[in-house]
């Protein structure tokens, strides 16, 4: 199939591994010297990688590639991060260092801390890892049935409470919409949204503007995926008080 994947320029590759924990998929690897793709069905096609080339060596072209198999690559990583020597790069060369970003790793955790306790005012409350939103598979085992909580980096930060208010019992996903690509998180979010049983949403955003396009984004990442799953959305100042806003019932803001 014709679909958008990343070209790797040898002449500008220093084979200096920044682009590596770029990638999620693990479909990178640093083979005599210069990055190359693993496998096509590895590579997701959204760039993620792209920036953290200082050479400029790394951008998104469209050609003939075997379809994104993100099952296949979230396998692959759980063996690199195992240490295993799971795979031959498409150059025939093997590549027996272990690599892939070990932050993509799904784990499932027990929070510390429980709601209404006096251990919550302390405790830690996450019960899964990875958090960011471009780390986490639309399959991860915790996203199924989930009370999502999708975060503004800042929020955990300027909210006190982050941990025994707004994070019991959910499964948080974190990100800047200033800074980060607002078109990787919709689709990342699309995908999830539409795999997983989503029971409901809250978006948790800084009273900033350049955060308010978290809301947005979780909007059109909705109405991509066709699901209708309830949402809210909780403003923080930035002195650290929480206002609630109730979003309308097909999560789109007017």
């Amino acid at each position: 199939m014709i679909r958008e994947i990343i070209e790797i320029d040898e002449e500008k590759c220093t084979g200096c591994g920044l682009c590596i924990p770029g990638c999620a998929e693990g479909a990178l690897a640093i083979v005599n010297g210069k990055a190359k793709i693993v496998r096509d069905m590895y590579c997701d096609g959204l760039g993620a990688c792209i920036g953290h080339c200082p050479e400029g060596a790394l951008r998104i072209v469209q050609r003939e590639a075997d379809p994104f198999d993100e099952e296949a690559a979230m396998e692959y990583v759980r063996q690199l991060n195992q240490g295993a020597n799971a795979d031959v790069p498409e150059s025939g060369v093997q590549n027996t260092k272990p690599r892939g970003c070990p932050s993509a790793q799904v784990i499932q955790m027990s929070p510390c801390a429980q709601a209404n306790t006096p251990q919550s005012q302390t405790g830690s409350n996450l019960g899964h890892w990875p958090v960011q939103i471009r780390l986490v598979p639309p399959h991860a085992p915790f996203l199924q049935d989930a009370d999502l909580l999708i975060v503004g980096d800042c929020c955990a930060v300027a909210a006190p409470d982050f941990h025994s208010s707004h994070l019991v019992g959910k499964v948080v996903l974190m990100g800047c919409p200033k800074f980060d690509n607002a078109q990787e998180y919709i689709q990342r979010l699309s995908q999830i949204f539409a795999q997983a049983q989503i029971k409901s949403i809250t978006v948790l955003e800084m009273e900033v503007p350049c955060c308010s396009g978290l809301s947005q984004i979780v909007a059109a990442a909705l109405a991509n995926s066709g699901k209708d799953i309830p949402c809210a959305r909780t403003i923080v100042t930035r002195s650290g008080q929480s206002v609630a806003d109730v979003m309308p019932k097909t999560g789109l803001l007017s």
